[in-house]
């Protein structure tokens, strides 16, 4: 990226580089930007330009400033109102067609290696979570969305301006249930370096400002079931490396064996804090869900878990930190030549 003046006025220009589906990436991202544009008050910076044979975005320039305690409040609401951009209440019928791909959940290759982690650690798989596993695939990726997702949606990604927050970096965006990502606040931001978890009230909080603002938004309630949500997390391995390390390898086949560090957590450390997640949340949940099986097993899966080694010091590994004002800091652009168009 690169800081430049347009008339005399702060710019962003960004450039997608050659890489695995980068006209892909680019395609997304301006597909994004675009459709979140119809907010009010904006969610992302305005797209000025773009330069569709070089990957090259011109952005409108945005202050950052140091988050508030509380950021993953506002975080929340202006994720909601940027889920809400694409609803059929606010995008005439037939808007969105080719525009941007379907979200994709886990799938049945993600429910074996879940059961194959239990068998490698020892731990009975209680009978019918297969069925239990395959119905909740079903019910995460059977019906489409129409929310305009993120992919990504990490501190970090998220601009703290004056104005409110504003997202960037749309180059996963996809089509689907505003739950998905709704349920990151609870798991653990599970495609970001910075996996964290706060504290009760606070994520209470963003979590209800979220619903509130959705509403606001579409005059309709969240659509899905956040316990659904979470626990299609809990089976993708590859919500455990970054982007660039996933679909290399099974991710869960190594946990009995190994323990890597991405960020703020190691593997195990994530693993666990999405087990007693959704453990707990199926608890709470009792002879509502039809996911009893899995939470003793994820209780089980846990336990085991926590017996192995592990690369940190000190008693409490298996919890993510709390988040932090720093969470959200991220580096300004760099100051460099312009790219050069392609030949």
């Amino acid at each position: 990226m690169w800081r430049a003046e347009l008339s005399g006025s702060p710019v962003v220009i960004k450039q997608l580089v050659e890489g695995p589906g980068a006209d892909e990436r680019y395609a997304r991202e301006v597909a994004a930007l675009r459709l979140a544009s119809r907010v009010r008050p904006p969610v992302v910076p305005a797209l000025l330009g773009t330069d569709p044979d070089a990957r090259v975005l011109v952005l409108e320039h945005l202050e950052h400033r140091p988050p508030a305690e509380d950021w993953i409040v506002g975080y929340a609401t202006a994720l909601a109102r940027l889920h809400a951009a694409t609803t059929s209440v606010t995008v005439p019928h037939g808007v969105l067609d080719g525009d941007l791909p379907d979200w994709a959940g886990p799938t049945g290759a993600d429910v074996d290696s879940f059961l194959g982690l239990a068998q490698a650690l020892g731990v009975p798989v209680p009978a019918g979570v297969r069925v239990e596993l395959d119905a909740l695939v079903d019910r995460l990726t059977g019906t489409p969305g129409h929310a305009l997702l993120h992919g990504d949606p990490c501190p970090g990604n998220d601009m703290h301006t004056a104005d409110g927050v504003r997202f960037i970096d749309f180059e996963q965006a996809a089509l689907g249930h505003g739950i998905v990502e709704l349920a990151y606040l609870r798991i653990g931001f599970p495609t970001c370096w910075c996996a964290t978890a706060p504290a009760a009230p606070l994520l209470t909080a963003a979590e209800t400002a979220y619903r509130t603002a959705w509403r606001a938004a579409t005059g309709t309630e969240v659509q899905g079931d956040l316990t659904d949500a979470c626990a299609g997390w809990l089976l993708r391995g590859d919500a455990l490396v970054q982007r660039a390390h996933r679909g290399t390898t099974d991710q869960l086949a190594r946990i009995p064996h190994d323990d890597w560090r991405w960020g703020t957590a190691t593997a195990r450390q994530r693993l666990a804090h999405r087990l007693g997640v959704v453990a707990g949340a199926i608890a709470d949940t009792e002879g509502i869900t039809d996911l009893g099986g899995l939470g003793r097993l994820a209780t089980d899966l846990r336990a085991a878990l926590l017996t192995l080694p592990h690369r940190l010091k000190g008693r409490g590994w298996g919890y993510l930190p709390r988040p932090s004002r720093a969470v959200g800091e991220r580096p300004q652009p760099s100051i460099g030549p312009l790219p050069a168009r392609r030949p």
